[in-house]
């Protein structure tokens, strides 16, 4: 539990709008500051919380500056993020749980990975996050496993995202929620999504096909007793969605590219997804933009359905 000592600035219209018992969907900033180039960065962050508004929800970015918990960011702050870094300049923490402590003692600036971003909507009191795709159970011999899905096990936060990213494997990330009681509901689907692509041949045993539903569920869980986070899993937009076998031969080519450079641990997920966009000639780029859009818009609608 988060000492009442340690500092934790909330934007103004953030701490009016939960004092107020009003929607706020909290959003990341791995994605600003290491997921995309500049301006792109600039522009999806812009669009995300444009995406919240239009919902009816209040976007709260998180991130630290200078050691400083920042739930909420100005636009200044979020363009500081995302702009290339100064030759020698520091760089941007990727902030998990095991990051805060070193963050927050050396005054570092850091970027809230999904496990980062649900700790502090959590000591905020948020209830819903927006995301792109978790981490999870990376594929080999199943023992690299991403910080995100012990968090899921026991931070009460409901994740909107479009499943897990797609470089990973998702049967073995499937089986480990299940296993620690993470409770995971497709929305307006029966499939766990592959994050580029709408389907992947899994099936889940819960679904929900409105905001009203999935908060309905998320509410049943912390009634009961139970403290985890949910996961909502949205397909993403059929426009821009990939075929499974077509994203599927490519992620496999990365994976052999990774292989042969001898690129281990952090380094190996965003090389992936560069390599994966490099093949696919952007459209894989295309389609995570638009999932990042659309779990925005519906994060929105299931927090103003939980605040109601």
């Amino acid at each position: 539990m988060r000492s009442a000592a340690f500092p934790l600035n909330l934007a103004p219209e953030v701490r009016a709008a939960l004092e107020a018992h009003q929607p706020v969907v909290a959003l990341e900033s791995t994605v600003i500051a290491h997921g995309l180039p500049w301006p792109e960065n600039l522009e999806l962050a812009r669009r995300m919380e444009a995406r919240v508004r239009a919902g009816g929800a209040t976007p709260a970015t998180v991130a630290l500056l200078k050691g400083e918990v920042k739930v909420g960011l100005i636009d200044s702050e979020i363009e500081y993020l995302a702009r290339p870094l100064s030759p020698g300049a520091p760089g941007i923490l990727k902030v998990s749980r095991r990051d805060y402590p070193v963050a927050v003692a050396q005054k570092r600036d850091g970027a809230t990975t999904v496990a980062g971003t649900m700790i502090a909507a959590h000591w905020a009191g948020i209830k819903v996050f927006a995301t792109g795709g978790i981490g999870g159970v990376h594929r080999g011999a199943g023992t690299d496993v991403s910080a995100d899905l012990p968090e899921l096990a026991h931070t009460p936060v409901v994740v909107v995202c479009a499943g897990a990213k797609a470089i990973l494997d998702l049967p073995a990330t499937l089986e480990w929620l299940e296993t620690h009681g993470v409770p995971v509901v497709g929305y307006g689907t029966d499939e766990f999504p592959a994050f580029y692509s709408r389907e992947s041949g899994l099936t889940l045993d819960a679904r929900a096909d409105s905001p009203a539903e999935a908060a309905a569920i998320a509410r049943a869980m912390w009634d009961i007793g139970f403290g985890g986070g949910m996961l909502v899993c949205v397909p993403c937009p059929a426009e821009a969605a990939r075929a499974r076998e077509e994203m599927e031969g490519v992620i496999s080519t990365a994976l052999r590219e990774a292989e042969a450079q001898g690129i281990r641990g952090k380094a190996v997920t965003p090389f992936l997804l560069a390599r994966v966009s490099e093949l696919t000639h952007g459209e894989s780029k295309a389609a995570n933009l638009a999932l990042l859009e659309n779990n925005a818009r519906v994060a929105a609608e299931i927090a103003v359905a939980m605040s109601s």
